[in-house]
């Protein structure tokens, strides 16, 4: 049986073209790395736009374990925005993880379209730029601009997975029935045969 966004078993005519595997040790490690990258230049550049002054004196203990404390809640919140998305299109059950290098959020027992699969990817990007940038804009006082952007800098660096999964749907996988198994760790492509080499296809 056919679903708008999901099959649920896989249909004929399909072949696995890539497998993305966040627990792989050479892949965990390339991401890990550009994440950390990413991270750190998106807080350099926000601390030269914003040039707080004096760290010392606008030392704030609460602000900044309030800060310290909203790292791991938007963890748990960046992978319920994922499940959120997935619940709302597909209705299936979700799994949810944590390793050392990885927390995630899949559907592992349907197949979801590129469509179902592209509004998951960037659900936490959109919703939490949006936010951690609002507050960097909104903000009034400099230091309390820099905690937002040390948010919004994780943020960024953290959705490196999803936005990678997201490039390849946009420069490879750009037939919309173009199917993906999504484990949570680990995000399988597949494609129909008759597509090749998975181009732009039938619209």
């Amino acid at each position: 049986m056919e679903h708008k966004n999901y099959e649920t078993a896989l249909p004929e005519g399909y072949r696995e073209a890539l497998t993305v595997d966040a627990k792989n040790k050479k892949t965990s490690a390339l991401l890990t790395l550009a994440s950390i990258l990413i991270t750190a230049a998106a807080l350099v550049l926000s601390i030269l736009i914003i040039r707080p002054k004096d760290f010392l004196s606008n030392f704030n203990l609460v602000k900044y374990f309030i800060t310290l404390a909203a790292l791991p809640a938007y963890v748990v919140l960046h992978e319920l925005t994922h499940g959120a998305a997935y619940k709302l299109l597909t209705h299936q059950k979700l799994t949810f993880g944590l390793t050392l290098t990885v927390a995630f959020c899949g559907v592992p027992q349907i197949y979801v379209y590129r469509r179902t699969a592209l509004i998951s990817l960037l659900a936490p990007f959109t919703v939490f730029t949006i936010i951690f940038g609002g507050a960097v804009l909104l903000l009034p006082e400099a230091w309390d601009k820099v905690y937002a952007a040390a948010l919004l800098s994780l943020h960024l660096g953290g959705c490196l997975g999803d936005l990678y999964d997201t490039f390849l749907y946009l420069t490879r996988f750009r037939e919309p029935r173009t199917l993906m198994r999504d484990t949570g760790p680990t995000q399988v492509f597949l494609c129909r045969k008759n597509k090749g080499a998975c181009g732009a296809g039938d619209r």
